[in-house]
């Protein structure tokens, strides 16, 4: 098809010598010329072609018309709302007047309230009692009249005024159209022929190269710009963040293990078996595996008999203890399940397990680094235990209804700090330098319940997009039913908290819905531009 408009265009350029109008001519297959819009942009991929090839020239001519939409093609079927409605109505003192109702039910629901507004404003009908008669025998339907004429030549001879009142009435809809007046290129040729675009070795042995014609190259013309890598926003943030747990002395937690076990995510954490968060609605369970397989014996039986029965100070959870809710397989819900296997190790030296065998050297096991690796951490005491500044990001899962501030999927930054003597105040003091390096300095911190935390305190900051206060993180000093089972002292206290690292991006670059800044519905382009970050 191509090919042959191609061809229709030189021969009629050959023999008329230029093409005025390409409206007039008349395409392979078609009787009538080549009037509509969707036939110009037919012959306009063949113009470009021949183009191409310096075989053609061409001018564009734009045109403005009209076309009905749904609506104005059915008016100019049936007729007009206002025209249906008198239709439906008796003539004054010859019936009895329609009731409204009636009338919907004739006409349509859709056609009585429209129709009714502009047969009034005509005059054509009028209200009697209860229902409506005609005022007038006879009526002209220009509006239907009106959308045959633009539906047959595109316009109105009454003008624009009433062009737009068909627009606002949504009855007709504007449309840009071109034509095109052709003239004979430089290399004008009736033959359609594509000029060779590659030198081949056929070509060379048998000498057709030297009568060939070879398509022109543009060495002006730009190259395609290469694409580059470039970080996401939640990375430069993330980087960011490590930077400034780095300088305050913290080191980074091994975070690799996205399933983990019941007991790990929630048993380890006196979160009781019974809680609402442990249900299907919040947590992603495995099915193959279903099941994980047994922790250290000692300490497993320590945190059963303290939820079900007691001690440290605590009654427990007097409820009856699952082995197989322990054991189950699912997406962590939060990294804080990272974190306790990473105290229960700290806690080694505190147990007396291995005597020459510090809580360093337990932790290290695992990839992380504790005191004295870490910079200003205290010596270790008599009872072995050595203060720790740990934090991790990474992502966890949980089963959440997605909206513009809530994703299944995010990033959890989380950090623990163990000393002795800690207090709540050392941790909101904490967390307010922390925030402040991030350039967060609005911040209300809201008394919040925790199965592991004790106190707890939700950690809010005002969103000057949303224009409104969010919630970035949680925090809390670790209960004494959590830690104590591990091995630690009595006087040794542990902060933890966890934060978002999609909300303070999201305030960081001004981005009011989550979806917009990780999906599907993210822009490269976007991606690519955004600044770096620096708090």
């Amino acid at each position: 098809m191509a090919e042959a408009i191609q061809q229709l265009i030189l021969d009629t350029l050959d023999k008329e010598g230029v093409i005025q109008d390409t409206r007039t001519l008349v395409l392979p297959g078609y009787k009538e010329p080549a009037a509509t819009h969707d036939s110009q942009i037919i012959i306009l991929g063949a113009l470009n072609s021949l183009s191409s090839r310096d075989m053609i020239t061409y001018t564009t001519q734009e045109t403005v018309s009209h076309v009905l939409t749904q609506e104005g093609a059915q008016i100019a079927l049936q007729g007009s709302h206002e025209a249906r409605v008198w239709n439906a109505c008796p003539v004054k003192g010859e019936g009895q007047p329609i009731p409204i109702k009636e009338l919907q039910n004739k006409v349509g629901a859709e056609t009585a309230k429209i129709g009714q507004g502009q047969a009034f404003k005509n005059k054509w009908i009028g209200k009697e009692g209860d229902g409506l008669v005609k005022l007038v025998p006879e009526i002209v339907d220009t509006t239907q009249l009106q959308l045959r004429e633009v539906d047959s030549t595109g316009t109105l001879k009454a003008g624009e005024k009433a062009l737009a009142e068909l627009r606002k009435r949504k009855l007709i809809v504007q449309r840009k159209g071109q034509w095109f007046t052709v003239h004979k290129g430089t290399k004008f040729s009736t033959s359609t022929a594509k000029p060779e675009t590659d030198l081949t070795v056929e070509m060379l042995t048998s000498g057709s190269w030297k009568t060939s014609t070879y398509k022109k190259y543009n060495f002006e013309a730009a190259g395609i710009p290469p694409n580059g890598g470039a970080l996401h926003p939640l990375l430069k943030v993330r980087e960011e963040i490590r930077n400034i747990f780095f300088e305050m002395g913290f080191a980074e937690m091994p975070t690799s293990s996205f399933v983990e076990s019941g007991f790990w995510c929630f048993d380890a954490l006196f979160v009781p078996q019974q809680h609402p968060a442990r249900e299907v609605q919040d947590t992603f369970y495995l099915s193959d595996p279903a099941v994980s397989l047994p922790p250290p014996k000692e300490y497993y039986d320590r945190v059963s008999r303290v939820h079900e029965h007691g001690g440290y100070g605590s009654t427990g959870y007097r409820a009856p203890w699952s082995h197989g809710e322990s054991r189950k397989l699912l997406l962590r819900t939060h990294t804080t399940a990272s974190s306790a296997a990473i105290l229960w190790k700290l806690a080694a030296a505190c147990r007396g397990e291995g005597a020459d065998a510090s809580a360093e050297a337990a932790v290290q096991k695992e990839g992380a680094h504790v005191t004295p690796t870490v910079p200003g951490a205290g010596k270790a005491g008599p009872d072995g235990f050595r203060p720790a500044k740990l934090f991790s990001i990474d992502r966890v899962f949980r089963n959440e209804t997605m909206d513009a501030t809530h994703l299944a999927e995010f990033h959890q930054v989380e950090g623990v700090v163990a000393d002795r003597g800690l207090t709540l105040a050392d941790l909101i003091g904490f967390m307010r330098v922390f925030f402040k390096k991030m350039g967060i300095e609005n911040l209300r911190f809201k008394p919040a319940y925790n199965p592991y935390t004790e106190p707890s305190l939700e950690i809010f900051a005002f969103h000057p997009q949303l224009k409104k206060w969010v919630e970035i993180g949680n925090s809390g000093m670790f209960r004494p039913e959590m830690l104590e089972p591990m091995g630690f002292p009595k006087d040794v206290h542990v902060h933890g908290w966890g934060i978002s690292l999609e909300r303070p991006t999201m305030i960081r670059y001004g981005i009011n819905n989550i979806r917009t800044l990780v999906g599907h519905k993210v822009s490269l382009e976007s991606v690519e531009r955004s600044p770096a970050v620096s708090f």
